[in-house]
């Protein structure tokens, strides 16, 4: 007897013929050695095209389920029947590594409440993003691919791209650097991950600012590795409470993250002078320079150690995270180990993309974009300043200088756990610096500001001040 068609209307004819007939077999319901009907006879049951039942035993045959025998016809394979179909079988017990369970501890990101303005950290404005410039840079590059499309490139990315990069670096960061100490990645987490799983594993020690990069700390914590939090004051990262010993340090001079603090000169070098004396690797992480307002970017760490200091940047912040382009600039011997290790992980970047890349940084075209968005982002700092004047006075915010976001130390008799229920009932999405530290942070907010325009800035405050005023009766 022939069994009925399982249908399933996402799935091709010929699959549903195909997956009928495999049940049917696994299930015993056509025992092994038995001759099937002919495929004509399958076309009329099943109201299908015979080409359909033939294209479905063709791949039953592939896969050694049916057997043909030239004027004998086709039989059903000798494939012991099962209980039960193999797909319904319940999964086997989810065995986790060391890594996967210490990558899993602690949140994620912020809790995902709905909210109607959303000033949490990690929104970028993509208004401006020159969709045109990329699109037609995409397009040129495409056309010209051809003979890049028969096999892999360069681990570390185009030469083109990091020759473009290595200059814009070179002229805008004081980076010290040659192409071949370039490596594109897929942004900012892409390379500490690689430089992670290269320089820690348990037993070693990762120093972190505190509060600092959520996400930095626990890429550094999955390794196993033991994690040692750096007090951060009014002057960033403070060199006295470097540890005795640390393989790494991971900092964010420019812009600590999050009080926007700048790493003074003193401190800098007091800080490259204890790397030098324990033998540990600082990463640099320059998450956001480009948005600097009151005077040109500044100098990267990294040019005062070249040897010593491994530079982190992205470009995520100032064009989008969809594009997943990052990179790190480090020396020649450590490129070499990430070169060779990254074989066995994504192997190399994306190559259209990282081309036009260099073709929108050679073109001018970055620097014009970022002569736009930091206009639009100061614009709509200055709209958050004024509704914090306006709205929430007593708010202080001790650097307003650069970056997407502003660090505003909550005044007294605000905690932050108020601040974020009061938050909640305003349907306003606010971070705390508290939710960065591994140890207890001063009271502060969080407050992204360049995705929104200035009458939703003020909308925003306005309603969180309301809702603070009434958060007794909350």
């Amino acid at each position: 007897m022939l069994p009925p068609l399982l249908p399933d209307a996402d799935t091709a004819l010929y699959r549903q013929v195909y997956r009928t007939l495999r049940q049917a077999i696994l299930q015993g319901a056509l025992p092994p050695g038995s001759r099937l009907p002919s495929s004509r006879a399958f076309a009329q049951r099943w109201q299908v095209a015979r080409n359909t039942v033939l294209e479905a035993f063709d791949l039953l045959v592939a896969e050694g389920y049916l057997v043909t025998r030239p004027g004998s016809g086709t039989f059903v394979a000798d494939v012991p029947p099962t209980e039960s179909q193999p797909l319904s079988s319940p999964p086997p017990p989810l065995r986790l590594s060391d890594w996967a369970r210490r990558a899993l501890e602690g949140p994620f990101t912020t809790a995902s409440q709905a909210v109607e303005i959303d000033f949490r950290v990690g929104k970028v404005p993509t208004e401006l993003f020159p969709s045109d410039e990329w699109a037609a840079s995409l397009r040129a590059r495409a056309r010209d691919l051809r003979g890049l499309l028969g096999g892999y490139g360069d681990e570390l990315g185009p030469l083109e791209t990091r020759e473009a990069l290595c200059a814009y670096l070179v002229r805008e960061r004081g980076v010290l650097a040659t192409p071949d100490m370039v490596m594109l990645s897929s942004g900012s987490q892409g390379s500490l991950d690689a430089l992670a799983r290269t320089f820690l594993e348990a037993g070693r020690v990762a120093a972190v600012e505190d509060p600092g990069y959520l996400a930095g700390r626990r890429v550094f914590a999955a390794t196993g590795a033991t994690v040692v939090p750096v007090g951060v004051d009014e002057q960033g990262l403070d060199p006295a409470q470097l540890p005795e010993r640390a393989d790494l340090l991971y900092t964010t001079p420019a812009h600590q993250f999050p009080t926007g603090a700048v790493l003074p000169l003193a401190r800098r070098l007091e800080l490259l002078e204890w790397a030098s004396r324990v033998g540990a690797w600082v990463i640099e992480d320059d998450y956001n320079s480009e948005f600097r307002f009151e005077s040109r970017p500044l100098s990267a760490l990294q040019g005062l150690a070249p040897q010593t200091v491994v530079y982190v940047g992205t470009f995520s912040k100032s064009l989008s995270p969809a594009l997943r382009a990052g990179y790190l600039v480090a020396p020649p011997p450590l490129i070499a180990a990430l070169a060779a290790t990254r074989y066995l992980t994504d192997r190399q970047p994306p190559t259209l993309d990282s081309l036009a890349l260099a073709d929108f940084l050679n073109s001018g075209g970055f620097a014009r974009h970022l002569r736009r968005a930091r206009a639009r982002a100061l614009e709509r700092q200055h709209a958050l300043l004024e509704a914090l004047r306006t709205h929430l006075p007593d708010w202080e915010v001790p650097s307003s200088g650069a970056g997407l976001h502003l660090y505003v130390r909550l005044p007294r008799g605000i905690s932050e756990a108020a601040l974020l229920e009061a938050a909640a009932h305003a349907r306003v999405g606010v971070d705390t610096a508290g939710r960065f530290a591994l140890r207890r942070a001063v009271p502060a907010a969080l407050m992204t500001f360049a995705h929104l325009e200035p009458p939703v800035i003020e909308q925003g405050v306005r309603r969180l001040a309301a809702a603070l005023a009434h958060a007794p009766a909350l």
